[in-house]
């Protein structure tokens, strides 16, 4: 049997990637437990993502061929559902039309043309921004990945927090839609930012600011679109989960690019 502390992690990395890790529980109490633990499936991604990177630079790459494979990564290991939902999400916040005819719009499988433009425009940004710290130093460009991908995660904690409704009565939105405790994202969201501080400390007093503030600014644009879906939708969906963790992972990326 499960231990109950399991069953939020099986939740997370089975829900929030492709590892072969199977949901045991679909209950609000192991998605509470999977949303405080999607942090942790960052952690994994960014790893796995500056990895690849590292590599293809052993290889003697370049740093912008390095940037692409690691982008990649994170794509590949969440089967793309993230990029989807941000596209889905840019077509629904793009139509103007009222928040049940935007709904249906993002339910569609095609990809519209605000859709087909955020995505480009976030990838560029994300490539860009990584070739650039992966240039400035392999150590870099790899703490940046691995960043990037806590980030992305923790927009999703956050976003899960208690008073944010669902905009739909079904979905993976609807499933955790405010399970987290306000305190214990708060928490999370505090123990993340200090852990990336702690890991910038490799560059000075100057890497454990940038790399804290990589997080906060990945938090505060993830928030300000959170606040306007929930305002135009009536609240989130899985769509909109999808499109803040690249919204905050972008953020990131071009913060721990400066300087």
């Amino acid at each position: 049997m499960t231990p109950p502390p399991f069953h939020g992690l099986r939740f997370a990395f089975g829900t929030l990637s492709v590892f072969p890790v199977k949901v045991s529980r679909w209950d609000r109490e192991a998605a509470r437990g999977g949303m405080l633990c999607a942090p942790l499936v960052g952690v994994v991604v960014g790893v796995v993502a500056a990895l690849v990177g590292l590599v293809v630079l052993f290889l003697g790459g370049s740093a912008l061929l390095a940037a692409v494979a690691a982008v990649a990564v994170p794509a590949v290991l969440t089967r793309g559902l993230h990029l989807d939902g941000l596209a889905d999400t840019a077509d629904g916040l793009g139509s103007g039309k009222p928040a049940e005819d935007a709904l249906r719009i993002m339910k569609q499988s095609d990809i519209g043309p605000f859709g087909v433009v955020t995505l480009v425009f976030v990838l560029l940004a994300q490539v860009a921004a990584l070739a650039e710290a992966f240039g400035d130093s392999w150590g870099r460009g790899a703490l940046a990945a691995v960043v990037s991908g806590v980030a992305a995660r923790l927009a999703l904690t956050l976003a899960a927090r208690d008073g944010v409704p669902a905009a739909r009565p079904e979905g993976l939105g609807a499933v955790v839609a405010g399970v987290v405790p306000v305190r214990g994202a708060v928490l999370v969201a505090v123990g993340v930012t200090l852990g990336a501080a702690g890991a910038g400390a490799v560059g000075g007093a100057y890497g454990m600011v940038r790399t804290a503030g990589a997080v906060l600014v990945a938090l505060a644009l993830a928030e300000f679109l959170l606040q306007h879906c929930v305002r135009r939708f009536g609240g989130v969906t899985g769509d909109v989960f999808g499109g803040l963790a690249e919204t905050a992972a972008a953020a990131s990326l071009v913060v721990l690019s400066l300087g």
